[in-house]
């Protein structure tokens, strides 16, 4: 079955602790401090494989974590570095922040990787504390926590030529005898229910990807049919073949519906370069009509011509003629580019404080991330903690704010009572 959509659930590793550790040997009284640091954790990156179609992996599993950091040992060994998840995803895979709608990777290209969430850093051992005034430390820190997200994945098959039209109008025959696929055709609407892909061999060694877009409908814009399951697939071909049933009762109006639809869902589409191509020459129906299409679209300055898929009349020469609108195209950009995401750097040190019925809670990266990374339990990194809230000004902020004697303090997950 094919998938374009998925929500999925990913964290990056935790980082590992540091220790807090004193070399003890027999003839080495005075040994000092040798606990080691935590390792990194594991990132979070995308791939992209381009023998992967379908986003199907990530609807039978939804839940993604890398590996966490090992934590410091004695001697000063630091611990190894949590596993990286690589996860492959087919070319022309958005990937958007499932909360904000954020777009945060276009991948299109193939071998393109996008580290998505880093792992938590490593907690440093005691060792790592050591100074001229304090030769045994006893301080160390956890590890940081990895980053978590629910994100939303959204496939948009990327191809030269898309092929639209209404149901039955021969996109799917048309596509099996221009290329080597081989889609499901049958005699009734939606016979095509997901979109299929294949490569045209032209003369020289040429080749382009046409797309067979299931058949769309009035209201497709709306989701009526099979609408925004596939209108999304349009956006990144660059030429449309836009098929008329030769055998519709009006050919004209299902040609002017599609285009309504496809400016409905995104005026872009409306402006894509179309060859409109007359199917089933071959029968009589379809024949008196094309001199009224061909009058019609000529008054519109649009591209005409007409075949038969069955038979294959006029196919090779519509080809030639999609090739060189091809050529006369600019090369497809990404929506975005992910070197060129722009976002402003965030002030780590900032924090906000707020008063609730529970407490008062302090928000902010950089003393979250130390609160999470602080032993608790030793008082030498509980005062190391204080000093950071002085230096920082949150405890000053705390006493402008009107917090006293025995107040509760949430700073991240951890539950503090303040204390003059």
């Amino acid at each position: 079955m094919f998938y374009d959509l998925a929500k999925i659930f990913v964290k990056s590793g935790n980082g590992g602790d540091g220790m807090i550790s004193f070399r003890r040997e027999k003839h080495v009284p005075r040994g000092g401090p040798d606990g080691g640091d935590g390792g990194d954790g594991g990132d979070i990156i995308f791939s992209v494989d381009k023998n992967t179609s379908s986003l199907v992996q990530f609807h039978r599993n939804t839940h993604f974590k890398a590996g966490n950091g090992q934590h410091g040992g004695r001697k000063r060994m630091t611990g190894a570095n949590g596993e990286t998840l690589r996860l492959q995803v087919p070319p022309g895979t958005l990937i958007r922040d499932s909360e904000s709608g954020e777009i945060l990777g276009d991948l299109t290209s193939p071998d393109q990787e996008l580290i998505l969430l880093f792992g938590g850093r490593g907690g440093r051992g005691n060792v790592r504390f050591t100074s001229s005034t304090n030769q045994a430390p006893r301080l160390a820190e956890r590890g940081e926590p990895g980053q978590e997200k629910w994100l939303l994945l959204e496939l948009k098959l990327i191809a030269d030529v898309g092929i639209i039209g209404v149901p039955n109008a021969g996109k799917s025959t048309l596509l099996s005898v221009v290329s080597a696929a081989r889609p499901k055709i049958a005699d009734y609407p939606f016979t095509t229910l997901q979109p299929n892909l294949g490569v045209v061999e032209l003369d020289n060694f040429e080749s382009m990807v046409m797309a067979d877009i299931p058949g769309l409908i009035e209201g497709a814009s709306t989701g009526a049919g099979l609408g925004h399951d596939f209108l999304r697939h349009i956006e990144r071909t660059r030429i449309l073949i836009h098929l008329l049933d030769g055998n519709a009762t009006d050919p004209l109006e299902d040609w002017a519906m599609i285009n309504q639809e496809l400016a409905l869902y995104d005026a872009r589409l409306e402006q894509k370069p179309q060859l409109i191509v007359l199917n089933k020459i071959d029968l009589p129906d379809a024949q008196a009509w094309e001199s009224l299409i061909a009058e019609r679209l000529d008054q519109e300055g649009l591209s005409f011509c007409s075949i038969s898929a069955a038979t294959g009349k006029g196919v090779r020469p519509m080809l030639y003629r999609i090739k060189k609108m091809l050529e006369e195209l600019p090369e497809p950009q990404p929506e975005i580019e992910d070197h060129l995401i722009i976002r402003p750097e965030p002030d780590e040190d900032a924090f906000t404080i707020e008063k609730d019925k529970d407490g008062w809670r302090v928000k902010g990266k950089s003393i979250e991330r130390l609160a999470s990374m602080t032993y608790w339990e030793f008082e030498a990194t509980t005062r190391r903690f204080q000093q950071i809230l002085d230096k920082m000004g949150i405890s000053n902020a705390l006493v402008e704010a009107g917090v006293v004697d025995g107040d509760t303090v949430f700073i991240g997950d951890e539950i503090l009572e303040w204390s003059d």
